[in-house]
């Protein structure tokens, strides 16, 4: 019989952000304890830094440069191959519930599974503001916080603060999670042979970091681990990161404001591990959870103060925004050596392991490998791994037009706009300690993350490293040989 499959996904969730992973104000209990029973990949890293590439990534099995999606705007193609159709025809119930950011809004998601819910249920248009909210996800309450995030140098911070009540902002996930314990609810008591495939993303710890009581106050901030320095004090870094932190205004913040910040984020993370926790409890009332793999991971990262700069990028490669957890608890019978795994590994192997965990070939030529052999205790999984984002020259279609200085994206997207350096197209390798980057524009990366966790130091402009970058550069070529783009699956007449 066929074992279910269960993912539950983060939004902007860092991986140093749980407490096995080393962070002494994190309270994750429920992803900590799945250590005990299952592997947590310490060295897991996204294919790019922004959720549409990202999502696109993981649910294919292909890197984003390998059909284009480069960009927030360009989403699945309805002829591309994808885990969620995969799935689908291979017998199972597929149930998408929460974020999209994979396919455009106006397709109908018949194609991908058997039921989606997005956990809206009053339907209003975006604010004007160009957060990506929607009216129903303000109260009155909530709506006077994020009025006064809007002010003064708090205005490109994404900073909300406490939340009032579970009403109001945060509530879609609450909708999103209560339809996931129904469904699970259902299954138990149906007791059916046809197992299930559950696509659980939520929109938590992505800004703006606001979050409700208990979890609010439960962190410490006096337990945060040191922030990164300011970007300003530090030379040789993608002039990308130096523009963003002009037009945020952070840098008269106080450490006092910065670390505010960031343990507001880190209640938003642990409020996503409550709701793991739901989950687990259900499934386990079900009778389900010894009969289901349970995959926990985010699309990607969050600098949350680091370099003094909050939310994402779309071509840099920092480790707060590139690196991300990703756990996984196999159903009973599949090998598994619980531990936390220093293996090399990629979102991008999703969806082979997927298909392996549920006993089918892939219909199409991917990039990905089945991270199985590692959950059963193999410590090699890839000699490198890669993120990749940016554009060249001129692809106008690329720079996320239509933000003006009203829209709290304004500093990442107005420094995109620009045809100097900043928007480079770049690539990530990483290499047991070493991470190289690549930029088409300007100064390459290289980072000693042994030496230099906080990748403060660029070494490829040192002499003495540029036999090290040769071999990471000679890697990536080798990196886009073998996955520049895919032949489908069929045969047309001539």
């Amino acid at each position: 019989m066929k074992k279910n499959i269960f993912l539950f996904v983060a939004d902007q969730m860092r991986s140093d952000a749980m407490g096995h992973s080393g962070n002494p104000a994190a309270i994750t209990p429920n992803l900590d304890s799945l250590v005990e029973e299952g592997v947590s990949f310490e060295n897991a890293y996204c294919q790019n830094p922004v959720c549409v590439p990202s999502r696109n990534s993981f649910l294919t099995g292909f890197y984003p440069h390998v059909n284009g999606h480069r960009t927030m705007h360009y989403l699945q193609n309805e002829n591309e191959p994808n885990i969620l159709k995969e799935m689908k025809d291979n017998g199972y119930e597929v149930i998408w519930i929460g974020r999209n950011d994979f396919v455009p809004a106006t397709r109908t998601k018949t194609a991908y599974c058997d039921e989606y819910y997005d956990g809206v249920i009053d339907r209003n248009t975006r604010d004007e503001k160009g957060t990506g909210l929607k009216a129903h996800d303000m109260n009155e309450a909530s709506q006077k916080l994020y009025d006064e995030m809007l002010s003064d140098d708090n205005y490109y911070s994404f900073y909300m603060g406490k939340l009032p009540d579970g009403e109001g902002y945060g509530k879609t996930d609450w909708n999103c999670v209560e339809k996931a314990l129904a469904y699970i609810e259902k299954r138990g008591k149906e007791k059916s042979d046809k197992p299930f495939f559950v696509y659980c993303t939520l929109m938590f710890p992505h800004p703006p970091y606001a979050c409700e009581d208990p979890w609010y106050s439960s962190i410490d901030r006096g337990k945060l681990p040191p922030r990164r320095p300011n970007i300003r004090q530090l030379e040789n870094k993608a002039s990308m990161l130096y523009g963003i932190n002009e037009k945020q205004n952070l840098n008269g913040w106080t450490e006092a404001r910065f670390d505010e910040l960031r343990g507001t984020y880190l209640a938003m993370v642990s409020r996503f591990d409550y709701q793991l926790g739901l989950i687990q409890e259900k499934l386990k009332e079900a009778g389900l959870y010894d009969d289901t793999n349970l995959l926990v991971f985010s699309d990607h990262g969050d600098y949350t103060g680091d370099y003094a700069i909050t939310e994402k990028v779309q071509n840099c490669f920092e480790d707060p925004i590139s690196n991300v957890p990703l756990l996984i608890k196999p159903a009973k019978g599949i090998p598994v050596k619980p531990r936390i795994s220093k293996a090399q590994i990629e979102l991008v192997d999703l969806p082979a392991t997927i298909a392996e965990l549920a006993g089918f070939e892939l219909s199409y030529t991917q990039f990905g490998q089945s991270l199985l052999h590692a959950v059963a205790g193999d410590e090699f999984h890839k000699d490198a791994v890669f993120c990749e984002g940016g554009r060249i020259h001129g692809e106008e279609q690329a720079m996320e037009l239509g933000h003006g200085s009203e829209s709290i994206y304004w500093p990442r997207l107005a420094t995109q706009y620009s045809e100097g350096p900043e928007h480079t197209k770049a690539v990530m390798c990483k290499m047991g300690s070493y991470k190289y980057v690549m930029r088409l524009y300007e100064t390459d990366e290289l980072y000693d993350l042994e030496s230099d966790p906080m990748e403060t130091s660029n070494l490829a402009i040192k002499e003495e490293y540029q036999e090290v970058a040769q071999k990471m550069k000679n890697r990536v070529a080798q990196f886009f040989l073998e996955t520049t783009d895919f032949v489908p699956n069929k045969r047309d007449k001539r």
